[in-house]
């Protein structure tokens, strides 16, 4: 007979999932407890795999996330080299609209600004109506490394969550949308009462 896991996350009468994986003797306070901190480790492990492809490149998690917002600006998805177009023309965003659009949002964009431009991945330019409102925008070799980039990442996607079903796959980001549309509620409470 198959072990089966029980709400209390013991199979079979022994410890099994995170709990046994941090060698936790008790058990969990709360599901919540259990749910977030299954949400923290998950993300960590998942993680590493994309940082150690990134460092490849010089980029980190988070350079990788400027770059694919700012191909998405100019609408060069899936643009073959040489179809570029003129760099100074290309169309960018101003610095801290970069930051609110992030998938895990930094405070200082600046700084990740900076690196990009050393590594000649992004450039900045000051806007024409405002001088105050710096824009960033991808270079031509941004764009190359986001192109090396792109079958990889595609390809650890499947790796990591390609054994799930389409219809768990649309159930856990719904789940996870909903934490963090909570979050998003209770982080807009509180700045309601400061």
């Amino acid at each position: 007979m198959a072990p089966t896991k029980a709400i209390d996350g013991k199979t079979n009468g022994t410890t099994k999932g995170l709990a046994a994986q941090i060698g936790k003797a008790r058990p969990f306070q709360s599901p919540e407890q259990e749910a977030y901190l299954n949400l923290i480790r998950t993300a960590a492990i998942l993680s590493n795999q994309f940082e150690r492809l990134f460092k490849t490149r010089g980029v980190s998690e988070s350079t990788y996330n400027i770059l694919c917002i700012l191909r998405g600006v100019a609408g060069l998805q899936g643009a073959a080299p040489g179809k570029y177009g003129d760099p100074a023309t290309r169309a960018g965003l101003p610095l801290t609209e970069i930051g609110e659009r992030m998938i895990a949002p930094v405070p200082d964009v600046t700084r990740l600004i900076d690196r990009l431009e050393q590594l000649t991945f992004a450039a900045r330019r000051r806007c024409d109506k405002d001088r105050r409102v710096i824009y960033a925008y991808i270079t031509n070799a941004g764009l190359n490394v986001l192109r090396d980039f792109d079958d990889e990442v595609l390809e650890l996607h499947k790796q990591h969550l390609g054994h799930m079903s389409k219809d768990e796959l649309e159930h856990l980001s719904d789940l996870l949308e909903k934490a963090r549309q909570r979050a998003s509620e209770r982080r807009a409470e509180t700045a309601a009462t400061i």
